[in-house]
């Protein structure tokens, strides 16, 4: 299983733009789905209530399912915000989202089930991989927003044991419809009727940690919302990470059915991913300060958006100058989905770009743009879409990040 793991292609990337900018190179980077904490600090009530915490000395091991008050504080969120009611019981605290996903797959999955995924899509093949199960890629459209449809995903729900979704989606900042969603809700239903009784049934994953990263007319649906008959067979995934810019606090839940909540709260147990209990500890005394999130969140989701409606804005502008580029308007997130469309053209060098790993090099090295192909993603090699994430971008750098593409693209023939 390790011989055969497959090292992210992220990393990969950002190791290559490491070592442009150790050579003096300015390099618009925008690779990572993270945050860099001097543009986008976390809250300031945040950040003093992890340095209490461990002033007052919570330093020792957090309860396995995370701490009492943090769990509470999260089922009334969940109330709040999506009109769910989950007993503190059914919520697992865990370090960040990543734990919780693997706990997810190692919980539900066997060793040789099959996990049906749509593509691109985060980290669904290495789980699938590290679970010994078979991954079913599912290849999603752009005219879709590159979300799954039911009818995409219908010929391979019959014997499979896991349907794993994301909204709004990394990497293309997009989100579920509510028709949409209540059509796969349907055949999810659907299928484990169809299974005889004792059977394994089909779970589904909904990993919604950008939820609240949603933009415009951009409305966040979740399945049990929509389908109150598939709480027994959902398992969310949420957290802190991207909603408070806290990706390194390392504070995400669960919450679903309790028989597999307390299968997953077993399973980190023995592999210790909790979340440490000084960032619990400071995580529960904010989040039950609403009105500071509700503060913070409108000045960042204001921030967001002002980067991706400026990139969108700007790769427009590009095309309307006959320029082959496109992009999807933003809904959520922090992921603008861009459209280079090279392949066929020449560089100043005389190279023909005939592949996206060209598109790629060719992006980086010429106009200094660092951007994530989506077959990083598990969607076809010959896809010319990207990722932009703007977690790391200021203002100044929309603009000339803009610039220097123009520059590049003009240099074409």
């Amino acid at each position: 299983m390790a011989e055969n793991l497959i090292g992210s292609e992220i990393i990969k990337l950002a190791g290559e733009v490491r070592e442009l900018m150790a050579k003096g190179e300015k390099i618009y980077n925008f690779t990572i789905g993270d945050f860099d904490p001097k543009i986008f600090p976390i809250p300031s009530e945040l950040k003093q209530a992890i340095v209490d915490a461990y002033m007052n000395d919570e330093t020792n091991y957090p309860p396995a399912d995370g701490i009492a008050d943090l769990r509470k504080v999260v089922a009334r969120s969940i109330l709040h915000g999506q009109s769910l009611e989950y007993a503190p019981d059914e919520i697992l605290i865990a370090g960040g989202a990543r734990p919780i996903i693997y706990a997810i797959f190692q919980a539900v999955v066997d060793p040789g089930d099959k996990v049906v995924f749509p593509v691109p899509s985060w980290n669904n093949n290495h789980y699938t991989h590290l679970s010994h199960a078979k991954q079913v890629f599912v290849e999603a459209k752009a005219e879709n927003n590159f979300l799954p449809t039911a009818e995409e995903l219908k010929p391979y729900l019959a014997d499979a044991t896991l349907l794993a979704l994301c909204s709004p989606l990394n990497p293309t900042g997009t989100v579920f419809s509510k028709q949409q969603l209540e059509d796969i809700c349907d055949l999810v239903l659907e299928e484990n009727k169809r299974r005889a009784p004792g059977e394994k049934p089909l779970y589904l994953m909904y990993d919604q940690i950008y939820a609240v990263l949603c933009f415009g007319d951009a409305k966040h649906f979740d399945p049990v919302s929509l389908r109150p008959e598939l709480r027994p067979f959902t398992i969310f995934v949420d957290g802190i990470s991207k909603s408070l810019a806290a990706t390194g606090v390392r504070v995400g839940w669960a919450f679903g059915p309790r028989k597999v909540i307390d299968k997953m709260k077993s399973i980190l147990g023995h592999v210790g991913a909790w979340a440490p209990k000084a960032e619990q500890v400071a995580s529960a005394h904010y989040l039950s300060n609403e009105d500071a999130v509700n503060v913070f969140l409108a000045s960042f989701k204001e921030q967001i958006e002002e980067r991706l409606q400026g990139f969108y804005k700007g790769i427009q502008q590009l095309k309307s100058e006959g320029f082959s580029v496109d992009a999807i308007a933003p809904m959520a997130a922090i992921y603008l989905t861009v459209k280079f469309d090279l392949k066929g053209r020449t560089t100043p060098s005389g190279e023909k770009i005939e592949t996206t790993a060209q598109i790629t090099h060719y992006l980086l090295n010429e106009a200094k743009l660092a951007v994530v192909p989506f077959s990083a993603f598990g969607a076809s090699k010959e896809s010319n879409w990207y990722r932009l994430s703007v977690g790391t971008a200021t203002v100044a750098d929309v603009t000339a990040s803009i610039e220097s593409l123009r520059t590049a693209l003009a240099k074409l023939k």
